[in-house]
């Protein structure tokens, strides 16, 4: 929301300062100017690009997923066999299986941070590339409007606009409908180690 709230004011500033060194005064809009309203992460997200992109992200990072879960269930029969066994192992025993547990659980947290940062930074990369192509169609679009909008309410949203404008123009096929994915989340919270 903030983000939105400040491009529609950095917008709003460029269109009037653009609009008032075109202008002279005495040509100034006889009705009231306007500010059109643009959630613009949603917009670029909600492409037919955006929505391809982040799918073939989501395909993309689904094997570290799977490899990060099936860690996390090792390690939860390693600990559930060592809590039912563990009376009848001798000390030495206990304590390796409580190392190898242990170091387990390091790895998983190690892998499941580095592939999250990864994930973000390939979608951070991705929102970025894609932003801009998005930008220069909002660009053009609002260069194409009547007068700067001053006021906003959702009648001058054109968020849904600006998301056709730029799906026509990329060509991109509208992906086929799907549930809403995640993020490669990381495991269920475990017990501190000590």
């Amino acid at each position: 929301m903030k983000r939105s709230l400040a491009l529609i004011v950095t917008l709003a500033s460029g269109f009037i300062l653009s609009a008032a060194a075109q202008t002279p005064a005495a040509a100034a809009p006889a009705g009231p100017a306007k500010i059109a309203v643009i959630a613009f992460q949603v917009a670029v997200a909600q492409t037919n690009e955006g929505q391809r992109n982040f799918a073939d992200l989501q395909k993309k990072y689904e094997p570290k997923r799977q490899q990060l879960r099936a860690l996390a269930e090792e390690i939860d029969n390693l600990t559930k066999q060592l809590q039912a066994q563990g009376d009848k192992l001798n000390p030495t025993e206990q304590q390796t299986r409580a190392k190898s547990i242990d170091d387990k659980k390091k790895l998983l947290d190690r892998s499941a941070e580095d592939a999250q940062n990864d994930f973000q930074t390939e979608m951070q990369e991705l929102y970025n590339g894609l932003a801009a192509k998005v930008y220069d169609v909002l660009a053009n679009y609002a260069q194409q409007q009547a007068p700067v909008v001053l006021y906003a309410n959702e009648s001058t949203n054109i968020t849904k606009q600006v998301i056709d404008a730029y799906n026509l123009k990329s060509g991109v096929p509208a992906p086929p409908a799907q549930p809403a994915a995640t993020a490669p989340a990381r495991p269920a919270a475990k017990p501190p180690v000590h």
